[in-house]
């Protein structure tokens, strides 16, 4: 841990231009060192030699650059891959390497230490809130997945709420989006959410993201039993926030629907939900729930989620359901967490 120095995945361009006016050296050097970070993957100034060597053992002087190592990987035959990373601190946080096909991969990162949500069927949920995560947190957690290969898509879908830590969100999404940078476009990086109306209308105004919804419920009563932050924000205030952040940015939003085995799979609950998208420009993203140790939900049947699906396809609605990866490792979210914290209680 590097106490009274600045870590430089931390900072904007902006604010590393910033950073630089302050030890008396021109904005264009902010260029220079972004490339050697997230290009070049070099993390010792010593290294960064297009910089004179007065101007590097400065920058050691005030500053570093952080590199994380995942401490647990568990990868499934089916090739996806599981991060388990330590932070200074002692917390500890998951990301998820998801293959698309030969040349693709999400990634799937986290953005809070636990999460303050408590949603029921969320693994997660149950750790509580330890922390938010920094902006560098949050960022190195694709930089050292990215040592697998390419990822062409990021998903802040893992621990944690994004919008709960939005400021250190925003920064690291403006971290992805540089140039000379990591050079992610805005339609390759997708943030969920709960549903914090506020905050989904303060990111519209501040950053362009594509949106994803968990809705998981199509009424109030379903919804705020599965997740208590509807009873702050209820639906009929989280779908005209959605239709005025897709009229905003100008981009389908994404509502993620985990079907839970006799609580939100009924063909009712497809009228429903065809009734609360009207008028918003989205698409359905059905995700079968995914049992784990202790839940108190099951898993859907084949044929109730294909005619849920069918009933929104038929409606015009786009919804695709989403295959299940991973079932072999801890993939879920806080699923490898949690058996650690579970082994390190057993010693």
């Amino acid at each position: 841990m590097n106490t009274g120095k600045i870590d430089l995945k931390g900072l904007t361009q902006e604010q590393l231009e910033d950073f630089l006016s302050e030890l008396g050296k021109e904005k264009y050097r902010a260029k220079q060192i972004l490339r050697w970070i997230y290009q070049r993957h070099v993390t010792d100034f010593e290294q960064m030699t297009d910089l004179a060597k007065q101007f590097r053992s400065q920058l050691a002087d005030r500053a570093y650059v952080s590199s994380w190592e995942p401490e647990i990987v568990e990868t499934s035959s089916d090739g996806t891959r599981k991060y388990l990373f330590r932070l200074d601190d002692g917390e500890s946080v998951e990301a998820v390497r998801i293959p698309m096909d030969e040349d693709r991969a999400t990634l799937c990162i986290s953005t809070q230490v636990g999460c303050a949500m408590g949603c029921q069927f969320c693994m997660t949920g149950t750790f509580g809130l330890a922390r938010n995560l920094r902006p560098e947190e949050i960022v190195n957690q694709v930089c050292a997945a990215l040592q697998d290969g390419p990822i062409g898509n990021i998903v802040l879908m893992g621990m944690g709420e994004p919008l709960h830590n939005l400021d250190n969100v925003v920064t690291a999404l403006k971290i992805f989006y540089l140039d000379d940078g990591l050079g992610y476009g805005t339609r390759r990086i997708t943030l969920s959410t709960c549903g914090l109306v506020p905050e989904i209308k303060e990111l519209g105004q501040r950053i362009k993201v594509h949106l994803a919804v968990s809705l998981n419920a199509t009424t109030d009563e379903v919804r705020s039993r599965l997740m208590p932050i509807n009873q702050r924000y209820p639906l009929s205030e989280l779908m005209s926030a959605c239709r005025e952040y897709a009229l905003l940015t100008k981009q389908r939003v994404t509502f993620e629907y985990i079907v839970i085995g006799g609580v939100n799979d009924s063909l009712a609950d497809a009228k429903r939900l065809v009734k609360l998208l009207h008028g918003v420009r989205s698409k359905v993203n059905l995700i079968a729930y995914n049992e784990h140790e202790g839940a108190e939900f099951k898993a859907p049947t084949a044929e109730s989620i294909k005619t849920f699906q069918s009933y929104l396809l038929q409606r015009d609605i786009v919804a695709t359901l989403r295959a299940s990866k991973g079932q072999d490792i801890s993939a879920a979210c806080g699923q490898l967490k949690g058996k650690l914290e579970d082994k390190s209680e057993a010693l």
